[in-house]
């Protein structure tokens, strides 16, 4: 028993020692960082915008200098005065994706993006990077920020009505509920929350956003229980499930002036808060917006890390980048699915596991393990899923003939054979786009179709081990 109470005590001490390193560097805040990243496929630059200071961090408060994934891009905050690493943000970016388009070795182009890093107490210096697919640095800009800069700008509530379809965890227990959505920049809450009723914990769970997209004011109904639907598929599915009350959700109801998103190809462009628009590198499918400062405006005022744009369409289409942006649509039949995959990307750094071989340039060069947790070339594949193998595995591992097409899929008995190839860990060439030389940890998954109902036990463990690095201390 003293042995418990001991190691209790040890605990303690330690979360106590790690928000003291915060408060000593940080001041609660927001420091959000405007960018332009601009270039073509031969070079790119960096260039900051602006700054803007938000009321509340709602952002990570210990294992400020660790990263979970290298990502593409990585942000670093040092102290200017001794140089001590401070804070560390890893990220990718749709400017890195279009690099690798054929456009990109015709043209220039910039994109503009915004990132969110807790708002220093004394001058720190700031280090942007972008990485090629090699994980070698090719461009990088450093500047100091000063948080006396009388130009920061301040930014509050936009006005823009907000409310919590979920709370993991509050602070407080008195009822909310009866304040209107309609009022300004107060932080508004659903009157159906029953036990969560409360502040929502912005510093113990991560915080989701779910923006509105060509949703008009008449529409915000519709918004309100599209959102629901968002997180009935979200935690239906493990390890989401099981760590449901380590999320907040927040649904933001920013008014268009149209229904529904830009769709280029049909010569429709329509006047929304993010600019999503279909057709993005030419793709009719892939739904996108590559201005991510207008994005964060729409969120001036909300506690957020990660955003899903829920776009009003029945459309096929979306796409989900690293620590940036999940975009899906409401109505299309696979929603369910498609919203899932896509956050698998942007929450926890998953890869696409399919693979077409059509791809302008390869994204995973042969010479260089990826940084994604379950792709693999196989040049550092003890630092993959190796622990998760069974004896005897061959690798690369044979696809299972039994397995049926999921194309071709006829009756329940196919799809519980189909779904139990999810489980099965193995080492299974294709993915990332290729069909050689980049290998998956499952014959399927929800990382390579849509029509499996589980993320495979590697793409759940990713899953997991994220969720641990934001929320345990």
């Amino acid at each position: 028993m003293k042995r418990i109470f001991f190691l209790l005590l040890i605990a303690v001490a330690a979360v106590t020692a790690m928000a003291q390193q915060f408060d000593d560097c940080f001041d609660g805040r927001t420091l959000r960082l405007d960018y332009v990243f601009a270039g073509n496929h031969d070079a790119q630059q960096i260039y900051l915008e602006q700054m803007c200071v938000t009321p509340q961090w709602a952002g990570r408060k210990s294992r400020m200098t660790d990263v979970p994934l290298k990502g593409n891009g990585q942000i670093q905050v040092k102290d200017h005065a001794t140089g001590q690493l401070l804070f560390v943000h890893t990220f990718s970016t749709l400017f890195q994706e279009w690099l690798a388009t054929e456009e990109a070795t015709k043209v220039s182009k910039a994109f503009s993006t915004s990132y969110n890093v807790p708002m220093p107490k004394q001058p720190v210096d700031v280090t942007v990077s972008l990485t090629d697919f090699h994980g070698k640095v090719v461009t990088s800009m450093t500047h100091t920020v000063d948080p006396t800069d009388i130009l920061i700008r301040q930014l509050g509530p936009n006005g823009i009505p907000f409310h919590y379809v979920w709370k993991g965890k509050t602070v407080e227990t008195q009822n909310l509920a009866s304040q209107s959505p309609d009022q300004p920049g107060k932080r508004n809450y659903s009157p159906t929350e029953g036990p969560l009723d409360g502040q929502p914990d912005i510093t113990e769970c991560i915080d989701l956003a779910i923006v509105a997209e060509g949703y008009t004011r008449e529409q915000m109904g519709k918004f309100y229980s599209d959102c629901q639907r968002v997180v009935d598929a979200l935690f239906a599915h493990e390890p989401f499930t099981s760590l449901k009350n380590r999320f907040n959700v927040v649904a933001v109801a920013a008014e268009s002036l149209t229904s529904g998103p830009s769709v280029p190809h049909l010569g429709r462009w329509s006047n929304t808060p993010a600019g999503t628009h279909y057709d993005t590198f030419y793709s009719d499918r892939y739904l996108m917006t590559q201005d991510i400062r207008r994005l964060y405006d729409v969120l001036s005022g909300v506690p957020f890390e990660h955003i899903i744009v829920l776009v009003n369409s029945d459309t096929y289409g979306g796409g989900g980048i690293y620590n940036q942006i999940t975009v899906t649509t409401s109505d299309h039949p696979t929603f369910h699915q498609v919203l899932v995959h896509e956050f698998g990307h942007a929450y926890a750094g998953l890869g696409d596991e399919y693979f077409y071989d059509d791809a302008y340039e390869s994204m995973y060069p042969a010479d260089t393990e990826p940084w994604e947790p379950n792709l693999t070339t196989l040049v550092d594949f003890q630092s993959k899923w190796a622990d998760m193998v069974p004896k005897g595995t061959a690798i690369p591992t044979p696809p299972d003939p039994k397995v049926p097409n999921y194309r071709k899929i006829t009756n329940e008995k196919e799809q519980r054979l189909l779904d139990a190839a999810t489980q099965r860990v193995g080492v299974f060439e294709g993915g990332g786009y290729q069909s050689k030389g980049v290998y998956r940890p499952a014959q399927e998954c929800r990382m390579k179709i849509n029509e499996v109902t589980n993320f495979c036990p590697v793409c759940s463990r990713a899953i997991q081990r994220i969720t641990d690095f934001y929320t345990s201390h």
